[in-house]
């Protein structure tokens, strides 16, 4: 599968020209792609002002991933704000090259930030069939809690998107590495750059890791798109030979 990894700086709580930056990047992406992926709340950025920007699952911006990912013939994914039922979710909506959608709602929502004030918790694991990958889709601080990751469904692509603050980069590293390495699965990693209008910095470090802990594409600090090319069929075959997976404990997951 080749994946473009586009990591940007966003303009802060406005949908409209976020969409235009991202469909400018787009548009220079090769043709080839099967997958494209876009940060954490690409729309606005990490607000917590979300009735003022949350939109629908009927909204602008899901229409427009629908359009980018028919026209490019490719899957598109990314999270935004949506608003449901009175509810506002941090939802990576996956956009599959037909338009049809499949969507994974933050479980872990970010307290240090008061996410979880403004925010409802998803309560279910998502993974996402596409082109014979198993892909697990995953939100930022999602990343500090392996048991709910953990592969018991022989996923092969953790897929997580973030707005993680260069203040704590050595964690957003180190916890890609031990996510890719503990589950025996490649692990892609989209973050963002530039300063939000909460001060936080960014500085990316957008990566890609193998099912044994290496670098595909070493976390990257400029704003750039990134193509990676994974082969499925190696992480298969060390899986084979290398069956940790079937060691792995059991336990149960109460929401």
């Amino acid at each position: 599968m080749k994946i473009a990894l586009i990591q940007s700086d966003l303009y802060w709580e406005n949908p409209s020209e976020n969409r235009k930056q991202f469909e400018l990047k787009i548009n220079q992406i090769e043709a080839d792609v099967n997958l494209i992926v876009l940060p954490e709340m690409f729309s606005t950025g990490f607000t917590m002002n979300a009735a003022a920007v949350a939109e629908e699952m009927q909204g602008e911006t899901i229409q427009w991933m629908q359009s980018v990912a028919k026209n490019r013939k490719c899957a598109l994914t990314g999270s935004l704000i949506i608003a449901e039922n009175g509810k506002f979710y941090n939802r990576m909506v996956f956009v599959f090259p037909t338009g049809e959608l499949k969507w994974y709602n933050k479980r872990h929502l970010f307290s240090l930030a008061g996410e979880n004030e403004f925010y409802t918790a998803g309560t279910e694991k998502v993974i996402v069939d596409y082109l014979e990958w198993k892909i697990c889709l995953q939100i930022c601080y999602d990343l500090r809690f392996p048991v709910f990751v953990r592969n018991v469904e022989n996923y092969d692509l953790l897929l997580y998107v973030a707005n993680w603050p260069k203040v704590r980069t050595n964690a957003w590293d180190a916890l890609l590495k031990a996510r890719a390495i503990e589950n025996l699965s490649f692990v892609v990693g989209v973050n963002r750059i530039g300063q939000d209008d909460n001060n936080y910095e960014h500085i990316g470090h957008s990566q890609v890791i193998d099912f044994l802990g290496n670098y595909v594409l070493e976390p990257q600090e400029i704003e750039a798109i990134f193509v990676v090319e994974l082969d499925k069929q190696k992480m298969l075959e060390t899986r084979k030979k290398l069956d940790f997976l079937s060691d792995k404990d059991t336990f149960e997951i109460k929401i």
